[in-house]
């Protein structure tokens, strides 16, 4: 391994948007690439050089291993930085990558595939003692023998895919009697999704946390942990909100979870930066769930409690480094919060928005970040994920992180297309998330869409009613109700 001069980022949006500044920093050169939807896209304007691979769905453009390939010997590129989705946790590429004389910014391919399929993982990491999630150690191959396992677990219990995430292929079964439909659906989704039907049973926890452990590993056998974020602010399964650090762990818990998760890279051999998966339960007891061979959508919030660039970090252990920090050097600054900005509206199941962003103006202030590939103007393709930004903050503690997220999400101003930014602030100012007890099922149990929407008209009405009475005095309210109504308010579309 040598330095790196020059990385393609086989990937688009807020994810190419990080690498390349972060690339630019270290003084490398970057090659982004782009499909007809993104020709104009923000990543392509930022990067040194770019490159069309393909007409607008992914499947024609950033997942299309041998174009991208064929840019990087086209542009004499020394590595790839995959990101997140796509191909970032194709093994099959991986290697494509290796074999072409190219440095892949991750794992080695044998990891990904172990980590990738669950089952193979579990099975991988079995020598360390990692606490499990009861269930079968293999894919379901007798559906009469799986329904015997699952009345001994005891349901509830999941059905779910051994390949993929978020949410795929994923069945609670509640009483036996609905078992093999859920069963059956469970495998028709997985293979859809993922090509792949094999699905297994574990007991499902209710009240279940999402605590996942960031851990950075070089090529010396060096690994670290780099604390948690909680992750259980969820809708369909995929993260909304994330944290770091979470509001419920004590430090001999944390200390235990990232043992498990450093004992998980070392099972696979892990090198780079990626995530260990954890469900915690009501009496605080984990178990393993899977390992992402990744960097993560919500890293920026592990940043900020430590100081930490990871996506430099990952560039320096690709080029053969040694970690510049061991774990008694990491500690806790401080409280993050990150929330998703997608183009979704929550008042409508949060189904994707299309359409231009007529008005785009994230916030400002020394303790907010917004990571985006978006700028005002541009069009939200209907190809891809929905996420127009991550917005995080810092604070001193979790409650200074939480009042702060608020005043952000109140000054990012989006007209155009519906966000979740009402449903952020409702997330905020809710009394569960604020007192950290809280799990998985957040939305389902408090989120309803007319609480957003009763908040707007009693916010509308008192309004109005002050504008009534500067007219009595008057004075022109114009200015007095652009200032005092919420731009969530404002930016609904008519």
């Amino acid at each position: 391994m040598g330095k790196i001069n020059k990385i393609l980022i086989a990937n688009r949006g807020e994810i190419a948007v990080r690498i390349i500044r972060t690339a630019q920093k270290m003084g490398i050169r970057t090659v982004a690439v782009f499909s007809d939807s993104d020709k104009d896209a923000l990543h392509v304007k930022m990067a040194d050089e770019s490159a069309y691979i393909g007409k607008s769905p992914s499947s024609e453009s950033y997942l299309n291993a041998d174009k991208i390939l064929e840019v990087c010997r086209k542009m004499h590129v020394d590595a790839i930085h995959p990101g997140y989705g796509f191909l970032s946790e194709n093994a099959v590429f991986a290697q494509k990558v290796i074999d072409a004389g190219i440095i892949f910014i991750g794992p080695m391919p044998k990891a990904i595939k172990m980590m990738g399929d669950k089952l193979m993982a579990k099975d991988a990491v079995k020598a360390y003692d990692i606490p499990m999630v009861p269930g079968t150690p293999d894919a379901i191959s007798d559906e009469t023998d799986a329904l015997s396992i699952s009345k001994k677990i005891g349901f509830p219990v999941l059905i779910k895919a051994a390949a993929g995430g978020g949410g795929k292929g994923m069945r609670i079964v509640e009483h036996a009697g609905e078992f093999f439909e859920q069963l059956e659906r469970a495998v028709s989704e997985a293979k859809s999704a993922f090509g792949n039907g094999a699905v297994f049973i574990e007991k499902y926890v209710t009240s279940p946390r999402h605590v996942e452990i960031q851990v950075m590993a070089d090529m010396h056998g060096n690994i670290v942990y780099l604390f948690e974020r909680e992750c259980s602010v969820q809708r369909r399964h995929q993260k909304v909100v994330e944290e770091a650090p979470s509001a419920i762990l004590t430090p001999e818990l944390r200390a235990e979870m990232g043992r498990c998760a450093v004992d998980v890279a070392r099972a696979c051999h892990y090198v780079g930066a990626g995530t260990v998966e954890f469900l915690l339960d009501a009496d605080k007891n984990f178990y393993f769930l899977e390992m992402n061979t990744r960097l993560q959508v919500e890293h920026p919030v592990t940043e900020m409690i430590t100081g930490l660039d990871l996506v430099e970090e990952q560039i320096k252990v690709a080029q053969g480094e040694r970690l510049r920090f061991a774990q008694e050097d990491l500690h806790i600054n401080g409280h993050a919060i990150e929330m998703r900005v997608y183009a979704e509206d929550p008042m409508n199941n949060f189904l994707p928005d299309i359409g231009k962003l007529a008005k785009y103006r994230p916030p400002l202030g020394n303790f907010v970040r917004c990571d985006s590939g978006y700028s005002e103007g541009m069009e939200i393709p209907i190809y891809y994920d929905p996420m127009l930004a991550k917005l995080v903050v810092h604070g001193v503690n979790r409650e200074e992180a939480i009042e702060k997220m608020i005043e952000a999400i109140e000054n990012f101003r989006i007209v155009g297309v519906e966000t979740t930014l009402p449903f952020g602030r409702f997330v905020m100012k809710h009394e569960a998330f604020r007192s950290g007890r809280y799990d998985t099922h957040f939305v389902a149990k408090y989120f309803k869409p007319e609480l957003l929407l009763s908040e707007a008209e009693i916010e509308l009405a008192a309004i109005l009613a002050a504008g009534q009475m500067l007219k009595v005095l008057n004075q022109t309210p114009e200015k007095f109700i652009h200032k005092q109504v919420s731009p969530w308010v404002l930016n609904r579309k008519s």
